[in-house]
């Protein structure tokens, strides 16, 4: 049996993947911001915060990166509605990733600061700079430049994984090449598109992260 393939019919739905492509990328963006911003609070608290602040941040960090994501988005998307915190499937599938990214960054942002070596923070201490700006300035930039590439491979996971938000009705990437595949019944080709397309975002946002890290996060 002869089997013909149409990648016209998926193609010429260019508008609907284009609509998917700039949500996923719209996601990614805003998560990966403050998913930044949440792993390196937390990090910080992980690793010289106040003793009373360890144990929640340890158990927000235990509780993301041992319980799968789709579970962690249903909570938030379906849960929530329960006791009355009622979101929209885009602000849900947000929190759900930075919640996510921040888990996991935090446990990459504090291997990268347990690696700095403490003559460092000493000498920056001799000099009568305060706790934070000794953090800011001496401890986290080598810190994240030790950790980048781990990080840069985290975010990519999580724009992948943001796939599954279209099971709550976000109009990303995996929604288009289903709505496609409903409409023409070209499951096959609009699945082989859509991979096409999360591979060239994935390979894309890698080099970006590679080239803006050292001279945006680190100021090289």
């Amino acid at each position: 049996m002869r089997i013909a393939f149409d990648f016209g019919a998926v193609l010429s739905q260019w508008p609907l993947l284009a609509t998917g492509v700039a949500w996923t990328l719209a996601l990614t963006a805003i998560a990966t911001v403050a998913g930044l911003v949440v792993g390196v609070l937390c990090a910080w608290a992980r690793a010289s915060g106040p003793a009373w602040l360890r144990w929640p941040v340890g158990a927000y960090v235990e509780l993301i990166r041992n319980t799968p994501f789709i579970v962690q988005l249903f909570f938030i998307f379906f849960g929530l509605p329960a006791v009355g915190f009622k979101l929209s499937p885009e602000v849900a599938s947000l929190i759900a990733m930075v919640l996510n990214l921040g888990a996991y960054a935090t446990e990459i942002v504090r291997a990268g600061i347990e690696a700095t070596p403490r003559g460092q923070i000493e000498a920056a201490q001799s000099l009568a700079l305060s706790r934070v700006q000794v953090f800011a300035r001496v401890v986290l930039p080598p810190a994240l430049l030790k950790v980048w590439p781990a990080m840069v491979s985290q975010i990519i996971i999580v724009m992948l994984g943001s796939a599954v938000c279209s099971q709550i009705s976000v109009q990303d990437l995996s929604y288009a090449a289903n709505l496609i595949q409903s409409r023409n019944f070209r499951a096959f080709e609009s699945f082989i598109v859509a991979t096409a397309l999360y591979l060239l975002l994935a390979v894309a946002l890698r080099r970006l992260l590679n080239w803006a890290g050292p001279r945006l996060v680190f100021g090289k």
